[in-house]
C-alpha cells in the first residue's frame, strides 16, 4: 500500500469495455507519479491510498479490467497528527 496525493484528473473520452465506474487520477508517492483508478470520489489535494498488482486485481469480479493502481482509501490524519488537507477540485 502506497500513501499518495492526487494531483490531477486523467481524461480518457474512450475506454475499454469492462472497467467499472469510477476516474483515472494522477497521483504522487515520493516523487513518482502514476496514473491510478479511483471508485471513491477523491479530489485534487487530497491525501490517499492506493494499492497496486494483484491485490488490485484481486478486488474486481467477474473479468479482470487491466488497471493496477487503485485508490481504496482516503487518509483523515497522517503519522504527524495533521489534518487532511480541504479539496481545491472535485475530480468528477
Amino acid at each position: 500500500m502506497i500513501a499518495a496525493t492526487v494531483t490531477g484528473s486523467v481524461w480518457a473520452t474512450r475506454r475499454i469495455d469492462g472497467l467499472p465506474n469510477g476516474a483515472f487520477l494522477e497521483v504522487e508517492a515520493g516523487g513518482s507519479r502514476f496514473v491510478a483508478f479511483d471508485v471513491l470520489g477523491s479530489g485534487i489535494g487530497e491525501r490517499v491510498l492506493v494499492a497496486q498488482g494483484s491485490v488490485v486485481a484481486n478486488w474486481f469480479t467477474g473479468p479482470t479490467p487491466p488497471v493496477d493502481a487503485l485508490i481504496i482509501g482516503s487518509i483523515d490524519t497522517d503519522s504527524m497528527g495533521t489534518d487532511k488537507p480541504a479539496r481545491t477540485t472535485k475530480s468528477r
